[in-house]
């Protein structure tokens, strides 16, 4: 193998790698991290965002819920271990010993009266704090663990008066540096997935409230003698 072959084979050694890191970070990377949300969605203010003024990772992620915002609210207002899950995937999390029981599928009122200063019980943690609520519109959570502080802001935007839109914010801010660099490349796909998951967990559940809503309407109505 003459000197020239060499370089050349070595040169693709090095581009394939290279160009698979190029793609991830222009392509892969920002959709895992705007997963379900529109432009004005990424841009717009939150609540939450001035706790992690520069984050060194951020994502929003959002989906369109058939419901109407006070049927979406129980659901993250009951979220925790020993109280409503997290309506994610559940064999994970309690194999990760994050859950001791499957998330709930029902609304339990003794759960409801989420305030400031409370703390999300989250297995194997010390929980998620929660900074700040707006009932039916906006809930903050502020978790710190060492030097890193994370928020998680759920924001419940209508689109009319049956669909809301459900939008997630993460914002992560931890000392620079290739270990926090790597941990983040790490854990973003399973991130993702968990995320998605509880995403369309919320969804199914709340559209299970709204379409019973929907039907008790109906038969009201024809009890009434409506058509």
């Amino acid at each position: 193998m003459d000197a020239r072959t060499t370089l050349k084979r070595a040169g693709i050694l090095v581009a394939v790698p290279v160009a698979a890191v190029a793609g991830w970070a222009a392509f892969v990377r920002p959709w895992l991290r705007r997963w379900g949300a529109t432009d004005e969605e990424v841009a717009r203010p939150m609540p939450g965002d001035e706790l992690v003024p520069k984050p060194r990772y951020r994502s929003t992620r959002a989906i369109t819920v058939r419901a109407r915002p006070e049927e979406i609210w129980p659901w993250l207002a009951q979220m925790g271990n020993g109280r409503g899950g997290l309506y994610s995937v559940d064999l994970l999390d309690r194999a990760l010993g994050v859950l001791d029981a499957p998330s709930a599928e029902q609304v339990h009122p003794e759960w409801q009266d989420l305030r400031p200063g409370d703390v999300v019980p989250i297995g194997g943690t010390p929980g998620w704090p929660v900074h700040a609520v707006e009932r039916e519109r906006s809930l903050v959570l502020r978790i710190e663990h060492g030097e890193a502080l994370v928020t998680q802001a759920w924001g419940l935007y209508p689109v009319d008066a049956e669909t809301t839109r459900l939008v997630l914010r993460v914002r992560g801010a931890a000392p620079p540096g290739l270990r926090s660099t790597a941990l983040v490349a790490m854990i973003e796909p399973q991130e993702l997935m968990m995320v998605r998951a509880q995403l369309l967990g919320i969804r199914r559940r709340a559209e299970g409230l709204a379409r019973a809503r929907r039907t008790g309407a109906r038969e009201l109505t024809r009890g009434a003698g409506g058509p």
